[in-house]
């Protein structure tokens, strides 16, 4: 589901100037792959006491860019809701007047659950109401409220258990309860593939930061010239894709109208968390029935569902094979010189709806427009899987299993919010009209091009959203800052 943070791929490599990544937390520049095993901690602070985060960070200190992964068996990132500033002693209004609004309103407003497709005219599209939220006021409510995000990252399970048990009795001495917990996992399989539940390798395409701030900028490092993105689409304070510093939230420190301001965002970002299930037996079910009525098996349609083969390999048009390097599938090609008319990689496939490439060019001058347009909206993600791999014979629903998806951006609305509402869910994307995403939109037709004739099969989504919200993810000076007001 184009969520995880790694699949099988070329490494990234990409770092912080040393000044800014002692600022930065850990969590934006690395997926801490050396640590397979998470546990995300939902916290509910209601009934905090003050100086609760004190006491959480003496437990789960705060990793951060700078600190070098090779020497660290822990590592731990935090993140904070809207109503959870609240509870470190920012009031409402000096939140609604600093940040940007779908922080604020919650992914759960009536407004913004529209525009991510959780919500219809006639109600939940996903069935059953999400579990968690910020529970803002405006939004619909949900059962749990969460104010902050901590996810702890170990080597085994059972350091990990041990450390969420440590942190969640230092909480309850504060008057903070875990919510909820999530059990997180990378589970690579014998080819050091890193799956989701459905069995394809996953997280295979991440932008790469570039700019003043990153490591290398200096001495003439280039840019990646299909995945380059200035460092400001991810982290507040640089030059982000319209060539200004990107905005964050900025604080007044006094009581008086002119009073100075703290730059809150500095280093920081805005972190997307969507809990998404998975239902696997009626995924392949489904993958089954209608590739039927095409004659096809059901990982025929389900790669072209995708958009790619079960190990990562694009798919291209005539059967041909997609390049490799040493590590996995080159993912340097851009869409219109490669498949431009989809009959490889449908053009409504998910890894073309989630990141189009130069693939909306109308026409060969315009590609470089079109990949750098498509870039400006590009996410970091972070995501893990949770839950047991689906066994043979098992049935859906006697273990719960699916995708929490964690992404950085400095913009909602011109990044996450336009990938779900003008790519992912718009039924008139490219040349397609009335579809939508096949993997993760709802049961709709899917056109997979051919020639002479295209095929076309009605598909159903077998993703459903279970809670989810927008997190500030604040610098390592900012949670110092907070720290001393909650």
């Amino acid at each position: 589901m184009d969520g995880t943070a790694l699949g099988r791929a070329p490494k990234q490599h990409w770092a912080l100037a040393p000044g800014i990544a002692r600022d930065t937390q850990g969590f934006v520049v690395s997926a801490f792959a050396h640590l397979p095993v998470a546990v995300a901690l939902f916290l509910d602070a209601s009934g905090s006491e003050r100086g609760w985060l004190r006491a959480l960070r003496q437990v789960a200190p705060v990793t951060t860019a700078a600190d070098k992964e090779a020497n660290r068996t822990r590592s731990a990132a935090i993140a904070f809701t809207a109503t959870g500033l609240e509870r470190l002693g920012l009031d409402r209004r000096t939140v609604q007047a600093s940040f940007e609004r779908p922080f604020w309103e919650g992914m759960h407003h009536p407004d913004r659950r529209r525009r991510l497709g959780d919500l219809s005219d006639h109600g939940l599209l996903h069935g059953e109401a999400p579990r968690w939220s910020c529970n803002p006021p405006g939004a619909d409510a949900t059962t749990l409220t969460v104010h902050a995000l901590l996810v702890l990252y170990a080597r085994d399970d059972q350091d990990a258990q041990d450390w969420a048990r440590q942190v969640t009795e230092a909480l309850q001495d504060v008057g903070v309860q875990v919510a909820c917990r999530l059990p997180l996992s990378l589970r690579f399989d014998p080819d050091h593939v890193a799956r989701e539940h459905f069995g394809f390798a996953d997280g295979i395409s991440q932008p790469i930061p570039y700019g003043p701030g990153v490591a290398g900028h200096h001495a003439g490092q280039a840019r990646d010239p299909w995945h380059g993105v200035p460092l400001g689409e991810f982290l507040f304070g640089h030059s982000n894709a319209h060539d200004e510093p990107a905005p964050g939230p900025l604080i007044p420190v006094g009581e008086r109208e002119n009073s100075d301001l703290f730059d809150l965002g500095r280093n920081g970002s805005y972190l997307v968390v969507r809990e998404l299930h998975q239902y696997v037996e009626a995924f392949w079910d489904s993958m089954r029935a209608a590739a039927a009525e095409l004659r096809k098996d059901a990982v025929w349609l389900a790669e072209r569902v995708v958009g790619r083969e079960r190990d990562g390999d694009l798919l291209l048009p005539g059967n041909r094979q997609m390049a490799r390097t040493a590590q996995g599938p080159d993912n340097a090609f851009g869409f219109f010189g490669t498949d431009r008319h989809g009959l490889g990689c449908p053009i409504g496939s998910h890894v073309r709806r989630a990141n189009p490439r130069d693939g909306l060019a109308p026409d060969a001058a315009a590609c470089a427009d079109a990949l750098e347009s498509a870039n400006n909206h590009r996410l970091l993600r972070r995501g893990r899987k949770f839950g047991p791999d689906f066994e043979e014979g098992e049935r859906d629903g006697e273990r719960e299993r699916g995708l929490l998806f964690m992404a950085l951006n400095t913009d909602i609305t011109r990044q996450f919010e336009f990938i779900q509402q003008t790519w992912v869910l718009n039924k008139a994307f490219a040349t397609l009209q009335g579809e939508t995403d096949p993997l993760c939109g709802p049961a709709g037709p899917f056109t997979v091009p051919d020639r002479p004739l295209r095929w076309k099969v009605d598909v159903k989504t077998f993703v459903r959203f279970a809670g989810g919200e927008y997190f500030f993810l604040p610098g390592i000076g900012a949670l110092d800052w907070l720290q001393e007001r909650g």
